[in-house]
């Protein structure tokens, strides 16, 4: 069992790479990204990012550096094999850099440091040389030198179509680099709220794990001794009236259920509020204050987060628990009296929670990817709702890192999974 497992964990990488391999592709060859976006806004006079006209360019409105500095900024200055692989942290990434290129017959430039009195001498052959300032200033950058094939690839991927220039001509880069990607814990940037994507996403795991822990906890609660007592109590009243309740609530989905009570619970009755995590007062309350609100404001997202999976798990435990009652073994215990309860509880009972116990770990994706419809409804700023944002407005580096951190706990909830089964049952043996 323990190779098994060993096994297991050692395909979470492996799937996880090939996972955010394919979706970042997808991403850089997908129309209307950001810096498509930040081009044309540019092209329009509505960037704000220090673009100018050139008619040299072909009537883009925005000349080769401006182009550059931009593809630099969003991370498509690179290829896309490689542009990857510095988002995973496995190539380092230049975090500030200065170019000149080699005009002419010319046999150096000269760079200077933004911020600082320091500047250097490059030559064609990669030798630096400082000019002014201070010499330790310039321990930290390295120089590079690009050829002209090298700089006509980088204008070919951003100018697509367009007529291409005769001569390209060499290029020095001074620049300063680290190995900061996913393996340094580093997720990138936002393009649109210019923060850490972490920081974004951690902003919200408070609200998403919140609901997350007590959905599950509630569902798990309740779900399992009433199906018991459904099975049990199978064809009375009690099991007809609870299977009446339990299918209309599997048969209408959480986002259906949620907008029906906001109108009518809460825009028309006034029952509960409608939107927000918290009241805008929260802050001032006493602590048995923001208790109160912070249930009331609870109780309707829960009810739609616990509807789907409420019904489901009801039955499942309900059917099994009639298959295991009505097998051999157990007939064969209560023949021998063993007392009924003994019989349903310490015989029936634990081969019925196997199949309970395989969802549990696969609930552990929603303890924070939560749901969109739910949250959008609710107006709850959760980890759903951000990653949902992310998409319509091309923020690539936030879906990057929604998309890590729910496959990633998406296959681990697999394994845990596949351990509660083999702690529930001891016949099973993986091998």
């Amino acid at each position: 069992m323990r190779d098994y497992f060993i096994r297991r964990l050692l395909l979470v990488p492996i799937t996880l790479f090939g996972l955010t391999l394919l979706v970042f592709l997808i991403t850089r060859f997908a129309p209307g990204g950001p810096l498509e976006t930040a081009l044309m806004r540019g092209t329009m006079g509505q960037g704000g990012e220090s673009v100018k006209s050139s008619r040299e360019d072909g009537g883009s409105g925005i000349d080769d550096a401006a182009k550059e500095a931009l593809a630099s900024y969003y991370g498509y200055d690179q290829p896309a094999l490689r542009a990857y692989f510095i988002w995973l942290g496995v190539l380092p990434r230049d975090l500030h850099k200065v170019q000149a290129d080699f005009e002419g017959e010319a046999t150096e430039v000269e760079l200077a440091i933004p911020g600082t009195n320091v500047k250097a001498k490059a030559t064609r052959e990669g030798v630096l040389t400082l000019t002014a300032g201070d010499p330790e200033a310039l321990e930290e950058w390295k120089l590079r030198i690009e050829s002209s094939e090298a700089v006509a690839e980088k204008w070919r991927r951003l100018n697509r179509g367009m007529e291409e220039p005769e001569l390209f001509a060499p290029r020095a880069v001074l620049y300063q680099s680290s190995f900061a990607g996913v393996l340094q814990g580093y997720l990138g940037e936002s393009t649109k709220y210019n923060e850490p994507v972490w920081d974004l996403m951690m902003a919200r795991f408070p609200i998403s794990i919140y609901y997350g822990v007590i959905t599950m906890i509630l569902t798990y609660v309740i779900c399992i001794p009433l199906g018991v007592l459904k099975a049990i109590k199978h064809r009375t009243v009690l099991d007809t009236a609870t299977s009446i309740l339990v299918f209309i609530g599997y048969a209408i989905p959480g986002y259906v259920l949620g907008a029906l009570m906001v109108v009518y619970l809460g825009s028309r009755l006034g029952w509960f509020p409608i939107m927000d995590f918290v009241s805008e007062d929260f802050h001032t309350l006493s602590f048995w204050g923001k208790t109160k609100d912070l249930i009331h404001h609870s109780v309707l997202p829960l009810i739609c987060y616990m509807v789907g999976s409420f019904a489901f798990l009801t039955m499942l435990m309900k059917n099994n628990l009639m298959d295991s009652l009505a097998a051999d073994y157990v007939r064969t215990a209560a023949a021998k009296g063993v007392p009924y309860r003994t019989a349903v509880f310490r015989h029936a009972f634990r081969n019925s929670i196997i199949p309970i116990a395989t969802t549990f770990g696969q609930n552990i994706t929603l303890l924070v990817a939560g749901s969109l419809l739910i949250e959008k409804i609710f107006d709850i700023d959760g980890f759903g709702l951000l990653s949902f944002h992310a998409v319509l407005e091309r923020d690539y580096t936030v879906v990057m890192g929604t998309l890590t951190l729910g496959a990633f706990l998406m296959l681990l909830g697999n394994v845990i999974s596949d351990v509660l089964v083999a702690l529930v049952d001891p016949r099973v043996s993986f091998k």
